[in-house]
Formats: C-alpha cells, structure tokens, sequence
C-alpha cells in the first residue's frame, strides 16, 4: 500500500482507512494560507517542507455557521450534516483530502474529484458522507477539497479588481481550479492518472462544475463530469440573483463601512472572527447567498451554463448528471401543488436542448433519485439526500436505513463508478479498456472454473441508456434501479 509518497512540496504520511488496503492522506496544503495580504487574492502555491508531513487529520474547514448542538425538530440540515460542534474553523483551509487503493505510484487509477456543495456559504471537504473509502475500494482515487465560501471566497472590492485586474472575483472558484490543476500534477504519487480524472459536485458543488465546463483552462484537467442537483432553470424567481463585478464590488465596499474598514487594507486588517461577527449582524446567511456567490466575472461565470452551450460555444464533456424528486419545487402559485414543477429536471432538459440544438449529441446519463426516506422527521427525497447512496457511506447517517437502502445504495455507487472509470455507467472498463482491476479489494480469479464463478455470480445493473429530447431515457432510483422513459409533465413542457 501507499502509505508515504513524494508530491511537489515533500513526502506525506497517510493512514489506513477502516479497510486497510486503503490509504487516506488528509489535510494535504495544496494552495498557501489565504490570510493576511492573500485575504481576498487568487490562490498561491504551497509551501514546500523538508522531511515528512503526517497526514493524519483532517484540516480546519472555511469559516462559516457552526453546528447547532440541539437543532430543532425542522431543522433538516443541521441534523443530516452540520453536526460537529467542536470543528476546527480556520481562513486558512486550503487542503485537500485523497484516498487510494494502490499499491505502487504507477497503477494509473482513475480519479474523482469532488467538490462539496453548500450555497458557496457552507460545507466542507471532510463532511462525513463524502469519505471517499468505498469509492476507493473499487478502484478509483478520491480527492475531495476544501476552498473558500461566503464572504471570505466571494468578496469583491475595486482595489482588489486594482491589485488582481485577470483574477478579480470568485476565489472559491479559484481555489478549486488551483487544487484541479495541483491534482493534475501530483495525482500519479497516489497511482492516480491524471489523464483520467472524473470533476463532481452537488449542489453549489455540481453549481461550480458547471462553471468549469465553461472555464477554457479548467477544462483541460478532466475527461467527465458529475452533476448532482447542481443544474435548474427557475422560471419564477431567483436563486441567486446574477450581478457583475461593480454590483459585487459596491455592495462589498458597503459592508466594509459597516465593518468600520474603508480600504481594502483596513479590511484584511480585521480579525476573521470579528468579520463573521459582522457577517451575522449584516443579514446572516440568507443575505449572503444574495451578495457573495459567483458573480460574472468574464472568467468562470461568463453566462449560465445553457446560454454557455447554446450562444457561447461552451461544448460539456460526458454528464452524469440528475436530481432527486421533492427539491426546489416551484410554480407561480407553490399553494397549488398540480403547478409544481422540479426546477432542476427543468433545468437538466433545457441542457441536453442547448446542446442537441447545436448538434451536440454527447452520451449524457440522467437519473432521478426517489428512494424513500425513513426517518421521524418524514423527509421525502430532500435536497443532498443522495449524497449518502453516491458515497456509500449510509452507515455514518442517523437514519434507520434498512437492507434495501444499502442494497440500492451499492448500485447507485457501482453505476457512478463505472461512469468515473469510462464515461459509460454500464461499463466498469475491465473488459472493455482493460483497466486495472487488481488495485485496492478487488481480487481477479485466474482459473476458469473461478472466473465463471465469479460472473455468474455478480450481479447485473439493469442498462442505462443515455439520455435525449427524442427518447428521454432516465434511470430511475427507488427500491431497486428502473429505466424508464421520463416524459416532461405537462407543467415542464410550458417552459420548455
């Protein structure tokens, strides 16, 4: 097993996972710490070190809401995911996570590369869903990183734009395409090749792939693209509303005053802890989503991903790429509930249009994700609820999953896999590319009688076809996987 391994700034120490035929490397410094001066300026590359970094411990994540320790009844969130009180927060977050299965530096695995999601104001790369161990287990190599969020990732001032005139805004985003970049150059220490990585996300996760499909120079680091409710078209109301860089810059300057700073200078000045204290006083978390999130800054937010497609040239890899039944739910009148349409299956069609309307037929794989839930609070099929299935990780979750959860969550997990591995969820690539089986768990029988067994005995996923405007194919998850043919409602068709 890897368990030392030398990347550009020195040699790291990992550790084993649950399963020790894994190796996890946590708290990796891909970018230099963002404080002081780099407050509020394009990532910059890491220190190196002499001898070796231990890599055992998960980093501090951004700044941002801590966990509620007794949250109420119908607060969903706080109790599915923000649920350590004691995290570690710091601005200097830039670190990111990777777990192998390996055993030499030149297994050229393939490689996942997540990016959490959170409204761009919350989240963290060590969130307990995403341990990236059972997607390991079947050969790939995880990286999941942590980058800048809410007023700290996405503030804009005219002298930043004075100091940084190429890189002016979304340093969150920023950060990302750094640890893309650093990903690319050090993958292989871990058996990772970085001509095979697979960029993922829900969420403002899925939100920010969509920028780096757009972004000419993102776009050189990845082959395919996981989208999870990270797509919608909300013909009702905004989101997140779009502004330019002099919006952003203007209503930064404004809470700069309110933070008793005129000057950018006087800004970094500031204890974060006093800046957060002002965050709250400012409006909280439901103003921010309104101020710092990406803004159209011509470099990764250069126009909505389907304008992107439809106007601007923008051509998306390989997608697998869906939604789970009962998020973001809207009409012109939400109290009836026949006019309810789901904004991100609204928004995945409108797409797969854009790119069939310029003749683009790539294979673009959608699900639909309808497990039901258990749990006390009857959740329904909320909003990163998949996120458990994706990952694998059900056992880490407070519900009372049962077998069919895991059974299903075993194949959600199979099918994303087989899409990291080939772009072609069906296909798990040892046949077909003859990529290598043998890293991590997976033991390949050499004699005949044993290799028969081990076929009859696998189980079989059911075939997902890609999907079109012509046959909407869509693999639905419930109980068990179903294909079907996923026609528009008639609601969806008035907006289509």
């Amino acid at each position: 097993m890897i368990r030392e391994t030398k990347i550009e700034q020195g040699i790291v120490r990992g550790i084993p996972a649950a399963d020790p035929r894994i190796t996890a490397f946590k708290g990796i410094p891909f970018a230099k710490p963002p404080v002081g001066a780099l407050r509020w300026a394009p990532p910059q590359p890491a220190e190196k070190w002499d001898g070796v970094r231990d890599c055992r411990a998960f980093s501090a994540v951004p700044v941002q809401p801590g966990a509620n320790p007794n949250p109420p009844d119908d607060d969903l969130y706080g109790k599915e995911w923000c649920v350590d009180t004691e995290l570690q927060m710091s601005e200097d977050c830039l670190y990111l996570n990777v777990w192998t299965p390996a055993r030499k530096t030149d297994e050229n695995l393939p490689v996942y590369f997540w990016i959490f999601g959170g409204g761009w104001q919350v989240g963290n790369a060590s969130e307990m869903e995403f341990d990236g161990e059972r997607i390991a287990r079947r050969g790939i190599v995880v990286v999941t990183i942590n980058y800048r969020v809410n007023l700290f990732g996405f503030s804009c001032h005219k002298e930043i734009t004075a100091e940084y005139p190429e890189n002016p805004a979304n340093f969150g985003l920023q950060d990302q395409q750094f640890a893309l970049k650093w990903v690319s150059r050090n993958i292989a220490a871990f058996g990772g090749d970085p001509g095979n990585i697979t960029i993922g996300g829900q969420s403002a996760g899925g939100g920010s792939v969509l920028f780096h499909i757009q972004n000419p120079e993102s776009r050189k680091y990845f082959r395919r693209a996981v989208v999870e409710s990270g797509v919608f078209v909300n013909p009702f109301r905004a989101l997140f509303p779009e502004h330019s860089v002099a919006d952003a810059e203007e209503k930064c300057q404004r809470f700069f005053e309110f933070c008793g700073a005129q000057t950018i200078d006087e800004a970094r000045k500031l204890s974060a802890d006093f800046l957060w204290q002002k965050w709250h006083e400012w409006g909280g978390f439901e103003k921010s989503a309104a101020i710092w999130a990406p803004c159209r800054d011509g470099n990764f937010a250069r126009a909505t991903i389907i304008d992107a497609v439809q106007k601007c040239g923008v051509e998306p890899p390989p997608l697998l790429i869906g939604y789970t039944t009962d998020e973001f739910l809207d009409s012109p009148t939400p109290a009836v509930k026949e006019s309810l349409i789901n904004t991100v299956e609204l928004g995945i069609r409108r797409l797969i249009q854009a790119e069939e309307s310029r003749g683009l037929f790539g294979k673009n794989y959608v699900y639909k994700f309808d497990v039901p839930i258990p749990g006390w609070d009857n959740p329904g099929k909320f909003h990163s609820v998949d996120l458990w299935f994706f990952f694998e990780t059900l056992a880490k979750c407070w519900r009372p999953f049962t077998g069919v959860h895991y059974d299903i969550a075993r194949k959600i997990c199979d099918y994303l896999c087989n899409f990291i591995k080939t772009g072609n969820p069906n296909d798990n690539g040892i046949e077909s590319a003859g990529l290598n089986a043998g890293a991590g768990v997976n033991y390949q029988p050499t004699k005949p009688e044993n290799i028969a067994r081990q076929k009859a005995e696998k189980e079989p996923l059911p075939e997902w076809k890609p999907f079109s405007t012509k046959e909407p194919n869509c693999m639905i998850f419930t109980t068990d996987c179903s294909p079907q043919i996923l026609m528009p409602s008639d609601e969806i068709k008035k907006y289509l």
